[in-house]
């Protein structure tokens, strides 16, 4: 078979049709076509009846890259009777903006609706987007902005209050899927072409993709543009060509199959083991196959409290900050921040108490009876619950000098349960020695 490269004369076999970007040729044109958002544009949803019905008002479309905002504004403006303007905050300045408002507001006199949509709407600073604003209040417009930064914090206020905000979520890997394989087989993509991918291949590119539904085409195209061609005039995408695509060697894993179950279980029994190196290995190997680093720290957050506890509260709080530094970063730099979330719990003392307590209260609950909350502790905001002593007997920590007090507050039948059991790792030995205290004297 001949290799195939991005240096061919691709007049050859795609026409000249084909020489626009392939996210670009597929863009849809009617809300059927459209892929994902099924929360927004389901059968019955409100936006679908809003552009259906073309009574369209203000709104913000705030989502990541590549999941349909600039799609979903030029369905609305190929499905509505009013002027449509495609407007970017990157190359426009307040002098393009007032040019625009007055076009529409001289159109609004003749009977006329504009909807105005401003990309990237969150690079507009504030004086420009309070030009917007009496425009929006009088109705000369019909604001559209789209955004991937959160509206709350890079729009105005008083614009935001006059516009309904859309949250357009990251594509999933079955909408991916069913994109690219639409891709292969619409005339508008390869859809003469032959080209031959397996499943797995597909999963990956959408796996690299990350919900971006334009990073998917794009790789698909880059992997179609470097396929081996048959004899037959067939294209086949390998492996190999895969992965200088997606610079990835183990994204063709199956992220919802064994391998990925098992490189989770490394990672988490790695750390458990205070094994710093195949903790870092086992991470980096799953983000290297694709995984969603978001899924991978929430499993740091699971661990710092299921592993390490009380043993270092800190770790808990490393977890989340992992967390969140992995969404505000993106890729490709997040790895170094679950990197050093990895690291902390490795090496943080280890204790499974806060686990064990949990589960020994679950199983409780489940299998005896469930008794009500001892009067004591339960309020009384109406004379009624006074008259049947609820609250009666309660006693208020603070009023005491330890602040503690012999109140018993588990029901009659468990009064002699202890769940929590603290170890004597890390900073759980001093609420180990605190809380022996208390017990012994509660006991006395």
């Amino acid at each position: 078979m001949e290799q195939m490269t991005l240096f061919d004369d691709r007049e050859q076999w795609l026409g000249e049709r084909m020489s626009a970007p392939l996210a670009s040729r597929l863009r849809p044109k009617t809300l059927e076509e459209f892929v994902g958002q099924e929360h927004l544009l389901g059968k019955g949803k409100m936006l679908r009846q809003l552009i259906e019905r073309d009574q369209i008002s203000s709104m913000i479309f705030w989502g990541p890259p590549g999941v349909g905002k600039t799609t979903l504004a030029s369905i609305i403006a190929g499905r509505t009777k009013a002027d449509f303007i495609n407007f970017s905050a990157v190359t426009s300045g307040i002098r393009e903006i007032k040019e625009v408002m007055n076009q529409a507001e001289n159109s609004r006199k003749m009977g006329i609706r504009t909807v105005l949509f401003v990309d990237e709407i969150h690079r507009f600073n504030k004086a420009q987007q309070d030009a917007f604003l009496p425009f929006v209040e009088k109705g000369s417009i019909i604001l559209i902005g789209a955004t991937t930064e959160n509206p709350s914090f890079e729009v105005n206020a008083a614009l935001l209050s006059r516009c309904k905000v859309f949250v357009l979520k990251a594509l999933s890997e079955q909408n991916l899927v069913a994109l690219l394989k639409h891709a292969l087989t619409s005339p508008d993509g390869f859809g003469g072409q032959r080209v031959q991918m397996t499943e797995k291949q597909l999963c990956a590119v959408a796996a690299v993709a990350n919900g971006d539904a334009r990073t998917a085409l794009n790789t698909l195209e880059m992997a179609v543009l470097n396929g081996e061609i048959g004899s037959d005039g067939s294209i086949t995408v390998t492996d190999e060509g895969m992965e200088q695509c997606i610079s990835r060697k183990s994204l063709l894993y199956d992220k919802n199959g064994e391998e990925h179950y098992n490189l989770i279980s490394a990672l988490h029994k790695s750390m458990r083991n205070s094994d710093p190196d195949a903790a870092v290995y086992w991470m980096q190997r799953m983000l290297e196959g694709g995984e969603n680093p978001l899924y991978i720290a929430r499993r740091l957050i699971r661990f710092a409290s299921e592993d390490v506890g009380m043993a270092d509260s800190q770790a808990l709080s490393v977890a989340v900050a992992a967390y969140q530094a992995c969404h505000f970063n993106g890729m490709p730099e997040w790895d170094v921040n679950l990197a050093q979330a990895v690291v902390y719990l490795s090496m943080a003392p280890k204790s499974n108490a806060l686990y064990a307590a949990c589960e020994e209260a679950k199983h409780d609950i489940r299998t005896r009876r469930t008794d009500p909350v001892p009067l004591q502790i339960c309020n009384a905001p109406t004379e009624l619950m006074k008259e049947l002593d609820y609250g009666k007997g309660y006693e208020y920590a603070h009023d005491y000098e330890n602040k503690l007090t012999k109140m018993q507050c588990l029901p009659e039948a468990l009064a002699d349960r202890e769940y929590y059991r603290p170890t004597t790792q890390g900073q759980e030995a001093a609420v180990r020695e605190k809380l022996d205290k208390i017990r012994a004297w509660k006991k006395e």
